[in-house]
């Protein structure tokens, strides 16, 4: 880019008296050549995000367009793209390529019915974590689908037409953690490909509401733990058998998520026929010949220590990292005999995932067993070894622990049956209790002695009023008041001065005034009323003391 300057009218020469002025042509070049990058800035800009799409820093949306083929120079710096409800039908191969920070890629809602080699070939690869082709009509998952996207971490295959899935699509998905295969039409899934080894990731896979028959138990038992939590196999068709229903009842009592959550929907179809669908967690009847698990045998976490009484069926497992159906078990017994499946002559079963089950175990079977795991693909061995301890009862022993149980019932029993009579049994009946009359004791008043003497009074009710002021004695109490006895004559009482007689001729409670006393009434009187006694009450005894 060259700048000319123009003339000033000065010829090109300069005043030496004139003071000097800014360099203009030196601004006008970097002002155009503002103008020129940012002109070709808009137009690059205009270029690289297609028509009726919407770009925004890393995200590119083309939704609903009736795009019928991925849109061409779309740009190199997109994080998120959406082009879902449209109407492509097939992935080219380089259909993303120059993505190379794509990590979400949402295709859900078209009519894509295959991917072609190489689709996702110098796209993302490993960046793409998320893809979604939900809702489309693929019909098969073909192996090299996915062979470029080693990152995926969540695949989202639900409401499809998918009837096959190849024994190696989902091999690449080393990163993989959640698949989504719902509402589609397998009848049949390769779980053997799932292995700890290939997938360390994976922990849930979706496989409600498809057209599965029968399950591959061993397949589905050595499949890793995680993947066992989150597998859904609700609403398929499955035929009704005792290992489809010990699985199952295995998870359940283990409290799988998978089972907890979906129990009402989990179906089987007796002797095959759709007529025949039952909820077999809330109607088990149909299971009840099964035994406890069924004819499953799953691989619980082996002790390298086993104890086991004599006669009784012992459940060895082969602990080993190695799982599916690449892998091949044998096992050694201390005898120096070879087991491998099905197993010898009836004594010793043999399983294909590497269980092996004693029916009835005797006191020559005890020692160490070795099992060897084979990897026939990858060429590699793990061993691992079980001690099996035999104990013999003698006939002694049987009886005491008999006789033990026997006697811990029994006293259950009695216990209960005092229990029982004490709360519920109305007890004897005893004569009535008769109250016994005391009779009441006499007591003699003394003689009255000559002199200034004191007599005490015996009284249970203090007198109305005291010598001193303010004295009151509660009357709830049988108390022995001491009154002062003014003057004595001749066994007769003589009133101090002032004195009056309350009652005609009572002066307190069991004393009597004498007829000649001036304060007495006449004698045409009665001396005391009529239902009166004289008495002196007794502070020991409730009954009155009568006086001869």
């Amino acid at each position: 880019m060259f700048c000319v300057g123009g003339s000033d009218g000065s010829g090109g020469r300069e005043d030496d008296s004139a003071p000097p002025r800014p360099s203009r042509p030196r601004r006008s070049c970097v002002l155009l050549s503002v103008c020129v990058l940012l002109g070709q800035l808009s137009r690059a800009l205009g270029a690289v995000c297609p028509s009726g799409c919407v770009c925004g820093s890393d995200i590119l949306s083309c939704t609903a367009m009736g795009e019928e083929e991925v849109p061409v120079g779309m740009p190199p710096h997109t994080v998120t793209m959406d082009l879902s409800h449209n109407r492509i039908g097939r992935l080219e191969p380089g259909s993303f390529s120059g993505l190379a920070r794509l990590e979400t890629l949402r295709l859900n809602h078209n009519q894509m019915a295959e991917i072609q080699p190489g689709a996702f070939l110098n796209a993302s690869g490993a960046a793409l974590r998320h893809l979604d082709l939900s809702s489309n009509h693929l019909r098969a998952l073909e192996a090299h689908y996915f062979a470029e996207l080693s990152g995926l971490e969540e695949l989202l295959l639900f409401n499809n037409r998918i009837a096959r899935v190849e024994n190696h699509a989902l091999v690449g998905l080393g990163r993989l953690r959640k698949a989504y295969l719902s509402h589609n039409r397998l009848t049949d899934f390769p779980f053997f490909s799932i292995q700890e080894d290939s997938h360390p990731e994976l922990a849930m896979l979706d496989l409600s509401s498809n057209r599965l028959l029968k399950l591959p138990i061993d397949d589905i038992v050595n499949l890793p733990l995680a993947v066992q939590r989150g597998l859904y196999l609700h609403n398929n068709s499955l035929l009704c058998d005792c290992s489809m229903y010990g699985l199952f009842r295995h998870w359940e009592e283990r409290d799988y998520d998978t089972v907890r959550f979906f129990r009402h929907e989990h179906i089987c179809r007796v002797y095959g026929l759709q007529r025949g669908t039952v909820r077999f967690f809330q109607h088990a009847r149909y299971f009840e010949n099964c035994s406890a698990t069924g004819d499953l045998h799953m691989p619980d976490p082996q002790e390298s220590d086993v104890v086991v009484y004599a006669d009784k069926r012992v459940v060895l497992h082969c602990v080993t990292g190695l799982r599916g159906r690449h892998v091949s078990f044998i096992w050694f017994t201390p005898k120096k005999e070879y087991v491998a499946p099905p197993g010898n002559n009836g004594s010793l079963k043999m399983f294909h995932n590497g269980t092996l089950v004693i029916a009835a175990v005797k006191n020559a079977d005890g020692g160490i067993y070795y099992c060897m795991a084979r990897d026939r693909s990858g060429l590699r061995n793990e061993t691992s070894e079980v001690n099996v301890t035999v104990v013999v009862l003698l006939e002694g022993d049987v009886l005491e622990g008999f006789n033990t149980g026997f006697t811990t019932l029994l006293g259950c029993v009695v216990s209960l049956v005092l229990v029982l009579m004490y709360l519920y049994l109305t007890p004897c009946r005893c004569p009535p209790w008769r109250k016994v009359t005391v009779p009441p004791a006499v007591v003699t008043a003394p003689a009255p002695h000559g002199g200034n003497g004191q007599s005490s009074i015996l009284t249970p009710t203090p007198p109305a009023t005291t010598e001193g002021p303010g004295r009151k004695v509660s009357t709830n109490k049988h108390v022995v008041f001491m009154e002062p006895i003014k003057e004595q004559q001749n066994g007769r009482l003589r009133l101090g001065p002032g004195a009056t007689v309350a009652h005609g001729g009572h002066l307190g409670p069991g004393l009597l005034l004498g007829a000649g006393h001036p304060a007495a009434k006449p004698p045409g009187q009665s001396q005391q009323r009529a239902g009166e006694t004289d008495s002196i009450v007794s502070v020991f005894s409730d009954t009155p003391i009568m006086s001869p």
